[in-house]
């Protein structure tokens, strides 16, 4: 019984959170202040006058409430994301605002997010045609890595007079995949710095035959630049070189973490996400690896199915341990235990734990 009236009290809830709501301004009460004032002295003095200018600011009010409610009736909205999202860095999303109603336009909307929201900004339109639309672009943050489902928006409007702030709240069902951060956090930057350091010097001896002369591009070192090519040409001229084979990383990810140890879980991830993406960027291949998952990029995917994994893995109590492949590599591991792995091979793995979050190299 009391499980079905607190079922009832919530979907009440939900509803009238669904319906317009009003709130009265401080414009509004110095009106009706002064409409309560009028109808006092109306009454107590019998003025025509009086009762003809009650009667104009009732009218005021009731035509400002009227035209508010249907000016934010109406309404649809549509965001457009981008295909591939990272939690913490702002990205361009598409706002399009459609005034269903095609015999009236709507005036002075403002679309601000509630609850979390994503949008970093409110937007205000000064006047939506009717049967037309505005779009406009917003910068949008995703604060977290997952799954989202829901984002909720708050359209408001005192047009025409003021007296009332006329809302109604919108809910947007889509599922929104959220890639972990790719911005260097403190340390990661050292740590890409020493994988690509120990790669150069594992790799090193390869990638000297001459395979084209192209145009230079922003960024590039200045030692490959070709002078005679650039002089025939008069614009800036590189070398390029074959590689044999680009560097491999491989990236461990170990599942099992205690719970006193799930913040770090979610910095590993983290840290992995950046990892994967600078080195791929970097042109080296990765070979990502986990209890229940396992990719080499580029030959068996990109490196967004590494994000995408990443963007929904979750960490457990109990997972079993992950040996070694027999393979060339700049191994990293991430573990929050690392004497569980001491038999599974990772002997010559930089290893990244909770209590030590930097390379520690085993020899």
């Amino acid at each position: 019984m009391r499980s079905s009236i607190r079922r009832k009290r919530l979907e009440l809830k939900h509803w009238l959170e669904a319906r317009v709501r009003e709130r009265v301004t401080s414009t509004g009460l110095v009106f009706l202040l002064a409409l309560a004032l009028t109808g006092f002295a109306a009454f107590a003095s019998a003025n025509n006058l009086l009762f003809l200018m009650l009667a104009a600011m009732l009218a005021t009010l009731l035509v400002s409430s009227f035209v508010s409610r249907i000016g934010i009736a109406g309404l649809e909205l549509d965001i457009q994301l981008p295909d591939h999202i990272a939690a913490k860095r702002p990205v361009a999303a598409k706002v399009v605002l459609r005034n269903e109603k095609h015999w009236m336009p709507s005036f002075s909307i403002r679309l601000v997010g509630v609850e979390d929201s994503v949008f970093t900004t409110d937007l205000y339109f000064p006047v939506i045609p009717g049967g037309g639309s505005i779009e406009t672009t917003v910068e949008v943050r995703f604060g977290r890595r997952g799954l989202r489902t829901e984002d909720s928006f708050l359209f408001s409007s005192r047009f025409p007079f003021g007296f009332a702030e006329r809302r109604a709240r919108v809910t947007m069902k889509r599922d929104v995949l959220v890639y972990p951060a790719l911005e260097p956090q403190p340390g990661f930057e050292q740590i890409l710095a020493d994988v690509n350091g120990e790669a150069e010097t594992r790799f090193r001896g390869r990638g000297h035959d001459f395979y084209r002369i192209r145009p230079y591009e922003m960024m590039e070192s200045a030692r490959h630049v070709d002078w005679r090519a650039t002089a025939h040409t008069g614009e800036l001229q590189v070398r390029e070189f074959a590689r044999e084979q680009e560097h491999l990383i491989t990236l461990f990810l170990d599942l099992e973490v205690p719970r006193e140890q799930e913040e770090w879980f979610e910095q590993a991830v983290e840290c992995c996400a950046f990892l994967a993406w600078r080195c791929i960027q970097g042109g080296s291949r990765v070979r990502f690896r986990t209890q229940d998952f396992e990719v080499l990029t580029p030959v068996e995917g990109d490196v967004y199915v590494i994000l995408k994994y990443l963007a929904l893995v979750e960490c457990r109590h109990r997972a079993a341990p992950l040996r070694n492949l027999e393979e060339e590599s700049v191994a990293i591991v991430f573990t929050s235990s690392p004497r569980r792995l001491e038999d599974c091979d990772w002997n010559n793995a930089r290893i990244l734990a909770p209590d030590h979050w930097a390379f520690t190299a085993k020899d």
